[in-house]
């Protein structure tokens, strides 16, 4: 099957007050239609590094990123508008994500407003349709974000991430700022979603229980680098790297007669 997105010995760095930081070092990754590939790595390791390059927010240094075969890297702004609707974005944080001055309404529309899809009553009318696609009420459209509780507002999020009708969303955490059994609601709305919609997600995480049912691959990012990478539940029963080992084996158990360290053995 060919990919719907493909990056190539992908390299970014940044330059500091102590020097140059390699975020991204020669990546390669594919994602297929209607996909799901868990990034998984420990905080600072270039995860969202990596996805804003393919948003578009950060130019890498080199490589390839390639949406439908076409290469993003070299776009210019202008030109990177005209393909920004196949990809969009559910941020990590659910309550600065928003603007907490516009209404939740503008906030949904805000997206077809800028490329100008269909009239305004149109645009209304989708909102209306997203907001009861995330379970959220339409006559809640016309509140503001703090009046939500954090998973009703990462619904928010993903409505705004639906409204150009995208074919690959990078979920960047979407759940990681969330309580245990809203994370488990939000993890059900996107894999229904997914089936409803044909959706490809890139879901960046940490948290390598979050997405061994999830996730239909999983790629182990250390220090700028893929290490390993595989089908989810095989990574999972039969890690290969060092890091991979080491990640799960770090995983608290919530059974104290099983030692610290030895959260793979107990999961299998």
């Amino acid at each position: 099957m060919t990919p719907l997105l493909s990056i190539r010995d992908l390299h970014c760095s940044y330059t500091g007050t102590r020097g140059v930081v390699r975020a991204v070092q020669g990546v390669s990754l594919d994602l297929a239609p209607g996909e799901t590939l868990a990034l998984v790595g420990e905080s600072g390791c270039g995860k969202t590094t990596l996805a804003r390059c393919i948003l578009g927010l950060q130019r890498p240094d080199s490589g390839q990123i390639l949406l439908n075969g076409r290469d993003l890297v070299p776009l210019s702004r202008a030109d990177r508008r005209s393909v920004s609707a196949d990809v969009q974005c559910v941020f990590q944080d659910p309550f600065s994500s928003l603007n907490p001055r516009k209404r939740v309404a503008a906030l949904i529309r805000e997206p077809m407003d800028v490329q100008r899809i269909g009239t305004p009553a149109q645009r209304d009318a989708r909102v209306r349709e997203l907001m009861e696609q995330v379970g959220l009420r339409p006559d809640w459209a016309q509140r503001f974000p703090h009046e939500f509780s954090g998973g009703q507002r990462q619904r928010i999020g993903i409505a705004r991430a639906l409204a150009l009708k995208p074919r690959l969303i990078v979920c960047d955490e979407p759940v990681s700022a969330l309580d245990v059994s809203v994370q488990a609601q939000i993890v059900n709305l996107l894999h229904d979603l997914q089936r409803d919609l044909q959706l490809s997600y890139l879901f960046i995480t940490h948290d390598l229980t979050l997405v061994e049912n999830f996730a239909d691959r999983v790629a182990l990012m250390y220090l700028g680098q893929i290490v390993e990478t595989g089908p989810a539940r095989e990574v999972w029963r039969n890690p290969q790297h060092d890091f991979t080992r080491r990640l799960i084996d770090a995983i608290p158990v919530p059974d104290p007669d099983v030692p610290l360290g030895q959260g793979r053995q107990a999961f299998r």
